[in-house]
């Protein structure tokens, strides 16, 4: 008994193996004469809803996995079969169940598409998308789920469950298709989509070359199929780049009444690469330091909230709450930002369309924001800088709109007062135009004049100090050549910097023209000063420039033009007590700004 039942056990096992030995030889045979009959393409099309077309007949592989390789195969649209591909690939590997190719049956588990391109066109909404199927399996659960989301929107349990798998994707590409021409916009994909069934969650990863950088994407969501039918569902979105990373955790809707909800995180190194990049107009001067942003988003098709807002601007951190409505002609940002510290000329290059360098240069006004966002924005900080100048206790405005820029200091401590400033950018019919205005109170005059770089002839003291400016112009430089305007400042008791008085007399006496540094080198203690300017054309005319000193008045008067920076003025010392030391002096200024010389006036003399 023992040995028969050995025998029948050494025959089973060589049946067995014969079988699985005949099975493998015979599948392909088996696999070829049956599935190659468009079995394949027959069920991808059922899948996809596109026309799907295979080049050659594939090659079956048995080993290690059971797999058909495809090769040019394209899937077009049934409605227009003699246009271009929706996705056009040199080879495509398909693993397959070998039970239901011994059936006649095609089961797909996986897909992996070699070389493939996608072709994108513009739609009739601007929209750039592949050209969607008219059915297909994938449409129709689609379809079906959103049926059932609609007739329950809080219970999506009874959702399509067909299986799905996997596919990946190697050495691909995204093409613009349009006028006959095609224009790669995303190369180098590779990339992976696990979505084991329809009712499952699901994940899609992928790297690809736009714009000469690379590019990862990552999304994951508990119920794919939901989303794609308009219904809610959780969404991990993450987009990472050199120039720019974004990440999105939270719930979203993407039909009907749509809406995000969840948290957002954005980093960006670089303002200027990151414009430069995303295809955005930048100027040279324009501001380059890395952006930090977090917030809650809640948002629907109608605005978007960002709560609890945490940005940095380089090292400068701000708090507040922000609002995009998305309004017919365009979109309007509003809301509040508190910022520990602050650096107002990176606003005012990133809100108006004027900035300048920090060599003097002038920019050139880009006033594309003004074209594309409204913005009305409160911000405060607690510190400031703008270029060499320090603020404290700061309240600022930023305003867009139709063409209109407008950024306002509206309070601010500096220089031991208070300083108000703004600028007004208007992009009008006959060109861009211009307002600026300062207004400095109770400011120490010595502390303005050591900001702005300035050392001679300048009033120490307690005073107040009012510009108004303004001028077509595309930049700094071309709007101050052409404003008109007016300068006027006003110091109490104190001291002239930057002038020997009795020097200057004893020079003037002596005759011959000489450089304004040779008596630089001492203080004139006065009872106060003013000064008021008319500008007109980019020329400065001094009315009035007077320092009142200890038995003198010292006075200027004349034109001091923008272009070219020359000086034409008159000027004396005048004394206020007879028998004053020194006496009367009177001289021209000339040369430039930088290097003004002084040449005295000879009184005629009477003819004996």
């Amino acid at each position: 008994m023992p040995s028969a039942l050995v025998r029948r056990s050494i025959w089973g096992i060589g049946i067995a193996v014969l079988l699985a030995v005949l099975i493998a030889l015979l599948l392909p045979a088996i696999a070829s004469t049956r599935i190659v009959r468009d079995r394949i393409a027959l069920e991808m099309s059922s899948w996809s809803g596109y026309r799907v077309s295979i080049g050659a007949p594939p090659e079956i592989e048995v080993w290690p996995t059971f797999q058909a390789i495809l090769t040019d195969v394209r899937l077009s649209p049934w409605q227009s079969p003699s246009g271009p591909p929706v996705i056009a690939a040199e080879r495509v590997e398909i693993e397959l169940s070998a039970l239901a190719a011994l059936r006649g049956n095609v089961i797909f588990s996986s897909a992996r598409f070699v070389s493939p391109t996608l072709y994108i066109q513009r739609a009739a909404n601007g929209a750039y998308m592949p050209e969607l199927p008219g059915g297909g399996r994938i449409a129709a659960s689609i379809a079906e789920a959103r049926a059932a989301i609609a007739g329950n929107p809080d219970e999506q349990g009874d959702l399509p469950s067909d299986p799905f798998g996997t596919v990946e994707v190697s050495g691909g590409r995204i093409a613009l298709h349009q006028d006959g021409q095609v224009t790669d916009i995303v190369t180098g994909i590779a990339g992976k989509a696990d979505w084991p069934a329809l009712d499952r969650a699901g994940t899609l990863s992928a790297i690809g070359l736009w714009r000469g950088e690379t590019v990862k994407i990552d999304l994951a969501s508990e119920n794919p199929l939901s989303l794609f039918a308009g219904g809610a569902a959780p969404l991990t979105a993450n987009f990472a780049a050199a120039p720019a990373t974004v990440s999105f955790t939270g719930s979203a809707k993407f039909a009907g009444n749509g809406y995000l909800d969840g948290e957002a995180k954005v980093s960006i190194p670089s303002i200027r690469r990151a414009a430069e990049w995303s295809g955005s107009h930048v100027s040279p001067v324009s501001p380059g330091g890395k952006v930090a942003f977090t917030s809650r988003i809640v948002a629907d098709a109608a605005r978007v909230k960002f709560e609890n807002v945490a940005l940095s601007l380089d090292e400068n951190r701000g708090v507040g709450a922000l609002n995009l409505e998305f309004e017919p002609r365009r979109p309007a940002m509003s809301g509040s930002l508190a910022f520990d510290g602050i650096d107002l000329g990176s606003l005012l290059s990133a809100f108006t369309p004027l900035t300048l360098a920090a060599d003097g240069s002038a920019g050139e006004a880009d006033a594309e924001l003004s074209s594309l966002l409204n913005v009305d924005l409160r911000l405060s900080a607690e510190r400031a800088v703008a270029g060499a100048i320090k603020l404290a206790n700061v309240a600022a405005t930023v305003q867009v709109k139709d063409g209109l820029s407008v950024f306002d200091v509206s309070d601010a401590s500096a220089f031991g007062g208070n300083v108000q400033a703004g600028v007004r950018f208007d992009r009008k019919p006959d060109g861009p135009y211009a307002e600026m205005r300062l207004l400095a109170s109770n400011i120490d005059g010595g502390a303005l004049a050591s900001a702005a770089g300035m050392t001679k002839l300048v009033p120490v003291g307690q005073g107040t100090v009012s510009v108004i400016l303004k001028g077509p112009g595309a930049s700094w430089k071309s709007i101050l050549e052409n404003a008109d305007g007016s300068i006027s400042a006003s110091f109490g008791q104190g001291a002239l910097a930057g002038l020997d008085l009795a020097g200057l007399l004893a020079r003037v006496k002596k005759g011959g023209f000489f450089a304004l540094d040779e008596v630089s080198k001492g203080n004139v203690p006065i009872n106060g000063a003013e000064f008021k300017a008319s500008v007109a054309k980019g020329v400065a005319r001094i009315e009035k420039a007077e320092a009142r000193a200890t038995g003198h008045t010292l006075w200027l008067k004349g034109i001091v033009p923008y272009v070219g920076r020359g000086l034409a003025l008159s000027g004396g010392v005048t004394p206020t007590v007879k028998g004053a030391e020194g006496g009367n002096a009177a001289f021209f200024v000339g040369g430039s700004w930088s290097a003004p010389f002084i040449s005295p006036v000879i009184p005629s003399q009477p003819v004996e």
